[in-house]
């Protein structure tokens, strides 16, 4: 199994784990929920596996699980994720805001004290963002389809970590 205790790894895999499920968990919507915010279908209960692929070309299958809470406007929301393999575990927490197509917003992991912000643009079919944080950044793609996420991480600096795939569902 792969070690995450230095920080780079971590820090990349936090965000790679964290934010993308938070910010980047619209569904495909009805015209009716986008006008309400693209966030508005979100609330409650996600779950989900991947893998996680280091540079050296070795991979770990990752699990996860998210609760969201949104605004009334469904332009907001605070996540919480949770993601554990043989060899780690991530606490992450999120705040997040969608504004005419423009996604920002902050993330903290609590188990590494790791901080970092997001920005990018949103569709209701996909998020491309970029993350900065202290000593790395990273680049995400992020694609909806009904109640399911596909999570595409790649950290361009600052971590050992070469791909992340995650695949949540609702409920």
């Amino acid at each position: 199994m792969t070690s995450l205790n230095r920080p780079g790894r971590a820090l990349a895999l936090a965000f790679a784990l964290g934010l993308p499920a938070a910010a980047l968990s619209i569904s495909a919507l009805p015209a009716s929920a986008l006008a309400a915010g693209p966030f508005a279908s979100l609330s409650g209960y996600w779950t989900g596996a991947g893998t996680i692929t280091m540079k050296n070309g070795t991979s770990e299958r990752i699990r996860c699980r998210a609760t969201y809470a949104v605004n009334d406007a469904g332009n907001a929301l605070n996540q919480s994720l949770r993601c554990a393999s043989d060899s780690y575990r991530l606490e992450i927490a999120g705040n997040i805001q969608v504004n005419n197509g423009a996604v920002t917003g902050d993330w903290s992991e609590q188990t590494r004290h790791a901080r970092g912000v997001i920005s990018g643009g949103a569709t209701n079919s996909a998020i491309l963002a970029r993350v900065d944080g202290a000593g790395f950044s990273a680049g995400l793609d992020v694609r909806f389809k009904g109640a399911q996420q596909s999570i595409s991480i790649r950290p361009t600096g600052g971590s050992d970590v070469a791909d992340v795939a995650i695949t949540l569902r609702k409920g």
